[in-house]
């Protein structure tokens, strides 16, 4: 574990750069800083999903995925460092076929919304694909910059929040509101 904080102002980000795990000083708008606060946003995200629910099984779901998070951020913030497993990838892929299966087969695109819950759901849907863009974009610009396991399980996660959005509607006897072309 690295430095505890006792203060959380240091005033060493005041000239537009910021320390990474490994000590060294990047830009503010690198883009592996772009790629760490986007994962630190979907974060965020989620923990307002967590706040509407009231599932329990999908709560401690989607705490675990806070978690993978925080480790798919810490290795995205460590140049070099691998902390997410291709294991986790996997347990997503095991929680997603559980959700989806006993959905209906989707016939037609469905507008992100419903349930308050439901549209956080979607919410963090959205800014796990760009966080997928941002890691995606850190891969082509910087040799050896990240491994392929954090876009994997950033893929896997956007996929699985699609399924608990359309699980949460049904839940909460909402359900989903098809796109109609023509209106």
């Amino acid at each position: 574990m690295g430095k505890r904080l006792t203060k959380i102002y240091t005033r060493t980000g005041d000239d537009g750069s910021t320390g990474l795990g490994d000590g060294s000083r990047v830009p503010k708008d690198d883009e592996r800083v772009e790629a760490y606060g986007t994962v630190d946003e979907l974060n965020s995200a989620v923990g307002v999903l967590i706040a509407h629910l009231t599932d329990d099984k999908l709560n401690e779901l989607l705490l675990e995925i806070q978690h993978d998070l925080f480790d798919v951020g810490g290795e995205l913030c460590l140049p070099g460092y691998s902390l997410i497993k291709q294991e986790r990838v996997e347990w997503l892929e095991q929680h997603l076929d559980e959700l989806n299966a006993p959905l209906p087969a989707l016939e037609n695109f469905i507008l992100p919304g419903g349930s308050a819950p439901a549209a956080h759901c979607h919410m963090a849907r959205t800014i796990c694909r760009r966080a997928e863009r941002r890691v995606h974009s850190l891969q082509n610009s910087q040799a050896d910059a990240v491994g392929p396991v954090p876009l994997k399980y950033l893929n896997r996660l956007s996929d699985l929040l699609f399924v608990v959005a359309r699980v949460i509607s049904r839940q909460d006897g909402v359900g989903e509101v098809q796109w109609r072309r023509p209106r």
